[in-house]
């Protein structure tokens, strides 16, 4: 079995180092915050102008004036700071934000990032993500290695319009962990439990590298 988009964000939260500031996008990413280790001092920024979000809240703790940039309610976490969307976009331009993590429609070889807009359809706008890759200093994607026909979501080059450019370090998808090296393409570090590295990479239209020390993902 694949993995499923709980284990994908509590593999993801396995990246989040002691003292990072971390942005989390919509979809899987939204769901890291709630496994990242209790005693990390990790800071959480969403773009919307907060710095210190906490796990999603239980019914009686929901209160409607605290979102994250998806709308959904958030709990923050002591020391948390309220600013405007201005300075926050200045913190990620300037470069002080350690770790972006997003949801991807299409990665490919070259290391690109495609997860914005499918032409002809309704779109509200790219809302941080092209600042996001472009000024954090480390960039995951968590994302369905396959679309709905079953075709691979990383390949060899993006077909939709670009995010940004040789700015991703690492996907976590439902099938494993794959590892961007830009002189060596992508790179599988881990696989889901019931798969063999062989089968990802019949998966994959991107060139796969097997680790040589390739294992299951565990969470």
């Amino acid at each position: 079995m694949p993995l499923s988009r709980e284990e994908i964000a509590a593999r993801i939260a396995c990246e989040v180092e002691e003292g990072f500031v971390v942005n989390l996008g919509i979809g899987i990413p939204t769901l890291v915050s709630n496994y990242i280790a209790a005693d990390r001092n990790v800071m959480l920024q969403s773009e919307n102008g907060l710095l210190g979000m906490g796990p999603f809240p239980f019914e009686n703790e929901m209160d409607p004036d605290l979102i994250n940039a998806g709308k959904q309610t958030i709990t923050t976490v002591k020391g948390a700071s309220f600013f405007s969307s201005a300075d926050s976009f200045g913190m990620i331009r300037g470069g002080h934000v350690d770790l972006t993590v997003l949801g991807a429609m299409e990665v490919d070889a070259q290391g690109n990032i495609a997860n914005w807009m499918v032409p002809g359809k309704m779109v509200k706008g790219m809302g941080g993500a092209m600042d996001l890759v472009a000024g954090a200093r480390r960039v995951i994607v968590a994302m369905q290695h396959r679309d709905r026909e079953g075709r691979s979501k990383v390949l060899k080059e993006c077909t939709l319009p670009l995010t940004g450019v040789h700015c991703i370090h690492m996907v976590v998808s439902d099938l494993g962990v794959l590892e961007y090296n830009g002189r060596d393409g992508f790179i599988l570090k881990e696989f889901a439990p019931d798969l063999s590295p062989e089968e990802v990479a019949k998966f994959t239209e991107a060139p796969l590298r097997i680790d040589p020390n390739v294992r299951p993902v565990s969470v």
